[in-house]
């Protein structure tokens, strides 16, 4: 059910503040399903708790995994006897309904997959096909989308497959994560456009490796990982960096400064490439011991930036190019539209209804600044609606944002954290 709009808060002048965000969704979730067949008890510190975790703890708690509680902020995860039947709710988290699936298919038992509305619409043909030559039962009547069901039969005989992974990186990272796991391990050729988002296979690998697994990724667009045991995890969970995008740019909008904690030295998350895109449109960017900071200079140029590594930022540099000082091109992001909502469709009509000239391209957006003046920015049910929304309504008063609670996908905290860094509390924020 849609929650209450939000009229976003105007800054009324420099924002000057330093953010301790909650972990990433990304790592949190490759963690949570290498800890659901590891050799013992893993310990998640600090990992995320919003809409997309959570599922993804119920989905494995589905398959008979413990996952508890601990020191109040921390998971301890006991691996599961991977019964069966079960039913898995993946909502509209992509890491859900890509990365369960291989795991389900060591269940005894079927496992049945569905989610939200519009799950039922994102990519999957390639994955399932994967599965099935893999050697794994699954009836999905044709479709190729959710729902599904997986015929778990307690072992996979795995080996080579060859797949088209242009629209997504999950469906490599979903096969690598399990593929320890299987019979044979798994060896996995990629064929077509070049794979998106390649940082999240990155992280993939390297979670894979922090567990022991044997992963070879020498050869381009090939990765094998050889079957056996993993270890149990000791590991603190990196803060977001694409859930650090928007109140960074808030130091752009504002002409002030923004502090990071915690930001990692060296990291694998995609969203770390938002520091040299701030930089390239006129920030002053600096990474030291004590986090990463943003500072604005004397207002910001428009970018033209190849974002088909980093596509979860889009939203974030569309709202920004809408009030730079000169037009913007965002390339290379065409696999968006199958996100959780078409996302270069989504900009483009919400930025014009404000008064940008948005022109879509085959694989991203042309963005000319407009003065642009307050309206309902419609979020489609995406939580990076929110976040480039929130950005625009900075320098809008008046914006109002629809259905804000989406945000709580990846973010549930955002209002209240968007309040703090303008130093207001958040009754001052007006909820409709």
């Amino acid at each position: 059910m849609p929650s209450p709009d939000w009229t976003c808060p105007a800054a009324d002048g420099p924002v000057a503040a330093i953010i301790d965000l909650p972990g990433s969704k990304s790592l949190t979730n490759r963690f949570l399903v290498l800890a659901a067949r590891a050799g013992g008890v893993s310990r998640l510190r600090l990992p995320l708790r919003s809409r997309d975790t959570l599922l993804m703890a119920q989905a494995l708690r589905g398959l008979g995994v413990g996952i508890e509680d601990v020191d109040g902020d921390d998971w301890l995860v006991t691996p599961g006897d991977f019964g069966g039947p079960a039913e898995i709710d993946c909502g509209l988290a992509g890491t859900v309904m890509r990365f369960v699936p291989p795991l389900a298919a060591l269940a005894r038992g079927p496992v049945r997959f569905d989610g939200d509305p519009h799950a039922r619409t994102r990519p999957m043909g390639p994955a399932l096909e994967a599965l099935r030559h893999l050697g794994v039962d699954l009836d999905d009547d044709g479709r190729g989308a959710l729902p599904f069901t997986v015929g778990g039969t307690g072992a996979v005989r795995g080996g080579d497959v060859t797949l088209d992974a242009s629209a997504s990186s999950q469906f490599i990272s979903a096969l690598l994560l399990s593929a320890p796991h299987y019979d044979q391990g798994v060896t996995i050729h990629h064929e077509g456009q070049p794979v998106p988002s390649q940082p999240h296979i990155d992280m993939t690998v390297e979670a894979l490796r922090d567990a022991g697994a044997d992963v070879d990724d020498t050869e381009a667009d090939t990765w094998r990982v050889e079957p056996g045991p993993l270890n149990p995890l000791d590991v603190q969970i990196e803060p977001d960096l694409s859930n650090a995008a928007p109140f960074l740019a808030a130091a752009l909008v504002t002409g002030g400064k923004v502090r990071i904690s915690s930001w990692p030295q060296h990291t694998t998350q995609a969203g770390d490439e938002i520091r040299d895109i701030l930089d390239e449109m006129g920030a002053d960017v600096s990474l030291g011991r004590d986090g990463l900071t943003v500072s604005a200079v004397d207002g910001f140029s428009g970018v033209d930036v190849d974002l088909h590594d980093a596509s979860e930022l889009t939203p974030v540099v569309a709202a920004l190019a809408a009030l730079a000082q000169g037009p913007s091109l965002i390339r290379g992001v065409a696999h968006i539209r199958g996100h959780e909502t078409d996302r270069l469709a989504a900009l483009a009509r919400e930025l014009n209804a404000l008064g940008a000239t948005v022109t879509e391209t085959a694989d991203g957006l042309h963005i000319v600044p407009r003065p642009l003046s307050a309206t309902t920015f419609h979020t489609y049910g995406d939580h990076r609606m929110v976040m480039a929304g929130a950005v625009i309504g900075l320098a809008v008063p008046g914006v109002v944002i629809e259905d804000v609670g989406t945000v709580a996908k990846t973010l549930p905290t955002f209002t209240e954290l968007w309040f703090g860094m303008l130093g207001r509390p958040l009754a001052q924020g007006r909820i409709a």
